[in-house]
């Protein structure tokens, strides 16, 4: 039998609804003497328009599809921002959080009536105001015990929006993009593969062991018998998938002396102009289990700023050496313009790689299930090329479990249009969205307002 469509399915269900509500209420004031046809009428028409609403809020599958634009967000408000009272605001105000659900809302309740006090001034200030305030209701919305978000033009290096949360409430100075304490997780991965590529000993699909599981590290993992015939997963998908055991391998064999020369032209142990960003730290040894540890980022002696994150990300976009993004207005937390670094450059050959793998992250790694159009609309994803990291690991300063999105966006049709995407999280108690689910809300914020695709 062939199916209905859909808006006469909506319109039969609408009206067998009413109907069988109609019968129910007639039921019961005829059971208690009263009057039931006023009653009826008035439940039917109440009835009538929560069906309608009901209808058009399942009809709208993807809240993303609405178009959102520079132009409809300033007739929202004359300074350029989003309205303060909408449909985002209402979310985080009634604790958005979906996974963390009521439990969350209890102990949130005094950040969230803090957060709701907004400071607009330094949203007002930055580049592009627009996706600034949506960076904002973002970390209003889901309250990470600390979070940093940070966006990069890739073209220009110039930082174009940031947002930063943390003691309970919305910062409008971004203080800690440079704090140097943030272990960095699996994207210390990025030094291990750099390396590998260098060496010229290892290809993207050179097979490399897979022993035991893969987000552990032991001893026996490491342990790769000399005529070995069980699982390999190459060395690009062992990135994507952020498997410990094939790139402790990996960095084992290339050795401490290339992972650190790797590290060094991704700007660790650098100390900047100004602080600006503070120096993060990677150090390899020579030998043993903490070679391997630093090679998979299974240590919390490995950090790194978000700073340093997303000029790591345009360096690679770019095949050039290591820039620091700068902005004129947050000195004295990044350059206040250009700032080249004389650390070296890599082969053409190692930023394909690193590119390639990155990319393989979000079509079959870690990233792949919320970097989709289940955060994002489906034009806006399927008109992006993207790619990325993510990392987690407990940390100590400040202590919480940290979970990291390195990445970026660049439009299939004009590469020109490339931003850089940064989010650095840290949950105590209860854990709010993934980074790699706000990083992908942002990433449509600004596809909305930069890509022009017919709908």
């Amino acid at each position: 039998m062939e199916r209905l469509p859909y808006a006469q399915r909506m319109r039969n269900r609408c009206i067998a609804i009413t109907v069988l509500v109609t019968i129910i209420v007639a039921i019961v004031h005829c059971s208690t003497k009263d009057d039931p046809a006023e009653s009826a009428k008035a439940t039917t028409e109440q009835l009538a328009a929560d069906t309608v609403a009901q209808a058009i809020a399942t009809n709208d599958t993807n809240p993303f599809d609405e178009s959102f634009t520079a132009e409809t967000a300033a007739k929202e408000n004359s300074n350029g921002l989003a309205a303060l009272k909408g449909i985002e605001d209402e979310d985080f105000e009634k604790s958005g959080n979906t996974a963390a659900g009521n439990d969350a809302s209890a102990s949130n309740a005094t950040s969230e009536s803090t957060d709701n006090v907004r400071d607009t001034v330094h949203i007002k200030s930055q580049k592009d105001p627009v996706l600034a305030d949506r960076i904002d209701i973002l970390l209003r919305r889901y309250h990470p015990d600390l979070g940093v978000i940070l966006v990069v033009d890739t073209k220009t290096n110039e930082i174009i929006a940031w947002g930063e949360r943390r003691d309970g409430k919305v910062q409008n100075k971004p203080d800690w993009i440079g704090r140097p304490t943030f272990p960095a997780a699996s994207l210390a991965k990025l030094v291990t593969i750099a390396a590998a590529m260098e060496s010229n000993r290892y290809s993207l699909n050179t097979p490399i062991p897979m022993i035991g599981r893969h987000h552990t590290l032991y001893l026996n993992q490491l342990r790769v018998p000399e005529k070995y015939n069980g699982p390999t997963m190459e060395l690009s998908e062992a990135f994507a998938r952020s498997a410990n055991p094939p790139m402790a391998i990996v960095g084992k064999n290339v050795g401490g002396k290339r992972l650190n020369a790797a590290a060094a032209k991704l700007g660790y142990n650098k100390n900047f102009p100004g602080n600006a960003p503070n120096a993060s730290h990677y150090t390899a040894p020579d030998t043993g289990y903490g070679l391997a540890e630093v090679s998979c980022g299974f240590t919390t002696s490995t950090t790194l700023t978000p700073l340093l994150a997303a000029a790591q990300v345009r360096a690679i976009l770019t095949k050039k050496p290591l820039e620091i993004p700068w902005a004129r207005d947050m000195a004295p937390f990044a350059p206040q313009k250009p700032l080249a670094l004389n650390l070296g450059k890599f082969t053409e050959n190692t930023y394909y790689g690193l590119r390639e793998s990155m990319l393989r992250s979000v079509t079959q790694g870690t990233a792949r299930k919320h970097m989709s159009t289940k955060n994002m609309a489906r034009k806006n994803f399927e008109a992006l090329r993207l790619g990325g990291k993510t990392g987690s690991l407990d940390g100590t300063d400040p202590a919480g479990r940290y979970d990291w999105f390195m990445g970026f966006a660049e439009a299939k049709n004009d590469p020109s249009k490339s931003i850089v995407v940064i989010v650095m999280q840290m949950h105590k108690e209860i854990r709010s969205q993934p980074a790699t689910q706000v990083a992908a809300t942002v990433i449509n914020y600004w596809a909305h307002q930069n890509l022009d695709l017919k709908k």
